[in-house]
């Protein structure tokens, strides 16, 4: 029997209106687990819970238009929170419009210039790393809500869990994480069980605060002191919303617009700036429990989202409040476990990788952990990879020598002369792997100056030349050899290393 085909656009869930309930459920589900986290980092960034949330719901609602990646939920997120906290502490919130404002232009110019096809840089080892990374994260995170839930939390914690995992089982109509989240918050409020809440991470409701006003002087000394804030935001935000759009990618099998999703950030960062107050990026738990655990998979489960979250914090925010935080770290804790993937951690797997491939992902995990922020660690996953690949690499050439008795400078090598008496050796030399910086460092030392004829084959057919440093090691050699009488010829070079060799030998300096 075949899974039913989930919809993959609004089109999808017009023809089909079964479809709408599950997208609609799964935004109400995700909107839920949004808010404490919301909330939470507001305190860290350091500005007033109801800010954050009215920029969250401009946030989402933006990317639910613009956004490049269906079903990625985006709202004011602990990594942007954790790069504006210094700046907020030092000088006043009044700085934070003026800083996210600059990181949205930041975006949109990296979207508009194509800058998001960078992603594809990214080493499946790194991003291994960062899933796992942000399994712990989200699990590590709910760990006090349910510490500080005393013995009533750890049953409404079991509760939550039971009915998440069982639900399924039974029925899909309904996404089991919103049944579980009603269920033990009608419960805690029928019996009025004393348990922590939404409400005591902070003040929601009082209406929407309007227009963010202007209260620093636009000039080179603010461009000064926030330019580099909003570069981090900028670098951060991209980098956490273009993996996020990438883990969705791999959940629903189909491809987003990379560079859609950078620029509609950055003009969706531009707007919760100007009305809201701070900024954001993709919440990669929430787009998890969205996609995968609820199912939502179109821009309706995002609009969804943003719709009810704003009718929350306007007209529904104090039945919002008596949710326990038990009940939404047991639905997070679910989508923590469901996010590691288990096969990448698994004995035999972690045998059978390469070393440099597994240190690649344990590092990029630790930095995650260690920081708190998944660029940290993604930035040190992908730098700890091109080392170790260049390294790798480097050891592929080899030079191998032949020495004939031929005038012919293409004749076969170990073919037996067939030259006049007296006729001058040759020494042919043949080169395998691509040369750049790494390997063509070593390359002069595979030559024998002293031994060597007066004439040398240099074949590079195959061979590519990558960089400069090949061209600049290549004059090196050519330059020893003339030291002692002899001269070099250089063969076999394909059209781009030709052109490349030419518009360079001779030009890059002393030897």
């Amino acid at each position: 029997m075949t899974a039913p085909q989930l919809p993959r656009s609004i089109a999808d869930v017009l023809r089909n209106p079964r479809h709408l309930p599950r997208e609609v459920l799964a935004g109400v589900v995700t909107t839920l687990a949004l808010v404490p986290e919301v909330i939470s980092f507001a305190v860290v960034a350091g500005v007033d819970p109801m800010t954050a949330l009215v920029a969250s719901v401009v946030l989402v609602l933006a990317m639910s238009f613009l956004g490049g990646r269906p079903g990625v939920i985006t709202a004011a997120a602990g990594s942007v929170a954790l790069v504006v906290a210094p700046l907020t502490r030092e000088h006043g919130t009044e700085y934070l419009l003026p800083t996210i404002f600059l990181a949205g232009i930041i975006q949109v110019l990296f979207g508009v210039a194509g800058l998001a096809r960078l992603m594809r840089y990214v080493p499946r080892s790194v991003m291994l790393g960062f899933v796992n990374a942000l399994g712990v994260l989200i699990f590590m995170a709910q760990v006090p809500h349910l510490l500080h839930g005393g013995g009533i939390g750890v049953i409404l914690f079991a509760v939550t869990i039971v009915i998440v995992l069982l639900l399924p089982r039974i029925t899909k109509v309904v996404p089991a994480p919103l049944v579980a989240i009603v269920v033990v918050t009608a419960v805690v409020m029928i019996w009025q069980l004393q348990v922590p809440n939404v409400a005591d991470e902070g003040r929601i409701g009082g209406g929407l605060p309007g227009f963010t006003p202007l209260e620093v002087p636009l000039n080179l000394e603010t461009l000064r002191l926030i330019l580099p804030t909003a570069i981090s935001v900028a670098l951060v935000g991209l980098m956490e919303s273009l993996l996020t759009a990438k883990l969705v990618d791999d959940i629903t099998e189909t491809h987003s617009k990379k560079g859609r999703e950078s620029w509609g950030l950055g003009i969706a960062n531009m707007l919760s700036a100007v009305y809201g107050g701070t900024g954001g990026c993709a919440m990669i738990g929430q787009t998890v429990l969205n996609v995968k655990t609820s199912g939502g998979r179109t821009r309706v489960s995002t609009f969804a989202a943003g719709v009810f979250l704003l009718g929350l914090i306007t007209a529904l925010s104090e039945v919002m409040g008596q949710i326990p935080m038990v009940s939404l770290a047991a639905v997070m804790m679910v989508v923590a476990v469901t996010t590691v993937d288990w096969h990448s951690v698994h004995p035999r797997t972690l045998l059978r990788m390469p070393f440099p491939e597994t240190l690649v992902m344990v590092v990029t995990i630790a930095v995650v952990v260690a920081t708190s922020n998944l660029a940290y660690g993604v930035l040190a996953g992908v730098l700890l990879a091109m080392v170790l690949f260049a390294r790798r690499i480097a050891h592929v050439i080899s030079v191998t020598r032949v020495e004939t008795e031929s005038d012919e400078p293409g004749a076969a090598p170990g073919a037996e002369s067939a030259a006049a008496p007296g006729a001058e050796s040759m020494v042919r030399y043949r080169v395998r792997g691509p040369l750049f910086f790494a390997s063509s460092n070593d390359l002069v030392e595979h030559f024998s100056y002293a031994e060597d004829p007066s004439h040398v084959v240099i074949d590079l057919s195959q061979a590519q030349i990558w960089d400069a440093s090949t061209v600049a090691a290549l004059d090196a050699i050519e330059t020893h050899y003339a030291k002692h009488g002899a001269t070099v010829s250089i063969e076999g070079l394909d059209e781009h290393s030709t052109k490349f060799h030419g518009r360079l030998t001779g030009r890059l300096g002393g030897a």
